[in-house]
């Protein structure tokens, strides 16, 4: 026997190298020329800066860090004394510290100018590639800044620590930290989405309560994410009034002791395992009314569009972290003589990915200038107040199948914890659940359509000048318009519907506007041909899966757009 041989059985040969030390922003054209169309373009080097920095192999090790060592609970010192304290790896200190350096928890309204919102949803796309749970903070941190705005006396204490790019791990007050993080708590056990059903009570603390009064909470939340943060926004009712109002109970309360809200217990979660969710208790606790009372649900709307957005940002993410994950991989392995990258049925899989982030990225990028512009035009408001629900609908709803079908790609590799796909996976559905589920999400895209009829008059209008010359996206659009106007009986119903042909039908007008012809042919034939049959249907709905493009489409073209080699 050959004494060299001996206990060898093989050789490690055709495994694909790690992907790293790649640009997240250069090597994205769609987003590169979306940052510099939406006014943006003054951000492009620390974008540039950012996109080099996160692909660092020991950056990219810090969200498998974060997610193996989840949060710990302490309920108790060693003495009996409560103090609620959360552990976490120092993994997910990093990331929060990268996520504030780059200014992604306040920059429009810390720094505001033309473009800033366009900037901040480019730059948090990009650590959206990197980890989700971090986000979860950092996006409740930014929505709260224009509610608490509304409140000039309180916000004077809280500029300086929201506005801060340090990240303060201290558990101490608020006003003593240099830095500070704002979460939300709306969910109870018996209501989920119907906040209506809440059932704390605020009762208030000497004068007669209202705006600004302060208040002692008594009650629960189910989902409160995440329990670390120095100060919640909160739903209770008050005994004076019938509907909810909004709170701002700090995890200290005045006098410095620990507030009276008590961690029960951390949700065991599917995915976004390195975020803490909990559910606490109200003994007592203590809080400032925010808004008007009887006002909460209206208060904290205005919360939710911007956090409805970031889900948009951070599932159009999860496909782009896939799909490059995908190509890379296509390119490197071989399988029967050939790299998978150069056989025509998976050029036809990675093309029609492609074709999918590229339209997500184009669509969260244009809801992003929206954001900035809604006062200024009909159409505009129509993109924030209308397109802004669908999208997350659809756009977070596709990203399941998307991780999956990307995750192939990979084989057996794919489906074990040691690779990024794993976690990509099982972050994809929570998008679609948090801040508002999917018919909850289709709901309220009939309401805006209703209540704001001018702005998607307007909205309409522009998207049939882009129709002309594209007989497919026309047809979808009268048959859009049919639906919405057809039977009001059979309309929630067909919600569903609705919101899904209407962000099609904005990516496809996007993609006409701004990517080559050959992006937005391939995207219109493959996701609106059919809806000329006036019911509805067509290549988009039930039963098509990625990797169906016609074989007239160049393939290898659309994938090398998406990823340069």
């Amino acid at each position: 026997m050959d004494a060299q041989a001996f206990g060898k059985t093989h050789d490690v040969t055709n495994q694909v190298p790690p992907l790293a030390d790649y640009n997240l922003f250069t090597s994205d054209a769609a987003l590169v020329a979306a940052v510099e169309r939406e006014g943006a373009g003054w951000h492009t080097e620390a974008l540039t800066r950012d996109g080099a920095a996160l692909t660092t192999p020991d950056v990219l090790a810090l969200a498998d860090l974060a997610n193996r060592h989840t949060p710990e609970l302490s309920t108790h010192s060693p003495r009996g004394e409560r103090i609620d304290a959360l552990e976490f790896h120092p993994s997910w200190h990093t990331l929060l510290a990268l996520l504030r350096r780059e200014g992604l928890h306040a920059l429009p309204f810390s720094d505001p100018q033309r473009g800033a919102m366009a900037a901040r949803c480019a730059g948090y796309f990009l650590h959206a590639q990197l980890e989700s749970g971090s986000l979860c903070p950092l996006t409740m941190t930014f929505a709260s800044i224009p509610v608490l705005q509304r409140e000039p006396a309180l916000f004077e204490t809280l500029r300086a620590p929201l506005y801060s790019r340090d990240h303060d791990t201290r558990d101490l007050p608020y006003t003593q930290k240099r830095s500070m993080m704002i979460g939300m708590g709306m969910t109870e056990k018996q209501g989920g989405s119907d906040v209506r059903t809440n059932r704390t009570e605020a009762h208030a603390l000497g004068g007669s309560g209202g705006r600004g009064g302060e208040y002692r909470l008594v009650g629960h939340k189910w989902f409160f994410s995440a329990p670390q943060c120095d100060a919640h926004l909160v739903l209770a009712r008050t005994g004076d009034h019938e509907g909810l109002s909004c709170f701002f109970v700090p995890r200290f309360a005045p006098d410095g002791t620990k507030n009276a809200v008590q961690v029960q217990r951390l949700k065991n979660k599917l995915g976004n395992r390195s975020n803490a969710s909990s559910e606490v208790e109200f003994l007592n606790a203590w809080g400032v009314m925010v808004g008007d009372e009887g006002r909460g649900v209206p208060t904290i709307i205005e919360m939710a569009n911007y956090t409805r957005l970031d889900c948009v940002i951070g599932s159009a993410a999860l496909m782009r972290a896939a799909l490059v994950q995908a190509i890379h991989h296509a390119r490197h392995r071989t399988a029967f003589g050939r790299h998978l990258a150069d056989q025509p049925l998976m050029q036809n899989v990675l093309a029609d990915l492609a074709l999918e982030s590229e339209a997500a990225t184009v669509l969260f990028m244009r809801l992003a200038r929206a954001f900035e512009d809604a006062a200024s035009t009909p159409e505009a408001r129509a993109w924030r107040r209308i397109v802004t629900p669908a999208a997350k609908f659809w756009v977070c709803k596709r990203t399941l199948e998307f991780t999956g079908e990307a995750m192939e790609v990979w084989g057996g590799n794919g489906y074990v914890e040691e690779g990024p796909m794993a976690r990509f996976y099982r972050e994809a559905p929570v998008n679609s659940i948090w801040e508002g589920s999917g018919n909850v999400m289709c709901l309220d895209v009939l309401r805006a359509m209703e209540r704001e009829a001018d702005a998607a008059q307007a909205l309409f209008a522009a998207w049939r000048d882009d129709a002309q010359g594209h007989p497919a996206l026309g047809a979808a659009l009268v048959n859009l318009l049919a639906t919405h106007q057809g039977d009001p009986a059979t309309r929630e119903a067909s919600a569903r519907r609705i919101a899904q042909q209407l962000v099609l039908i904005a990516q496809a007008v996007l993609l006409v506007r701004h990517a080559p012809a050959h992006v937005a042919d391939a995207f219109i034939a493959t996701r609106l041909a059919g809806a000329a049959d006036g019911a509805g249907h067509g290549a988009a709905s039930s039963g098509r899966v990625y990797g169906t493009l016609p074989a007239t489409f160049d393939h290898a073209a659309l994938v090398a757009r998406a990823f340069p080699a």
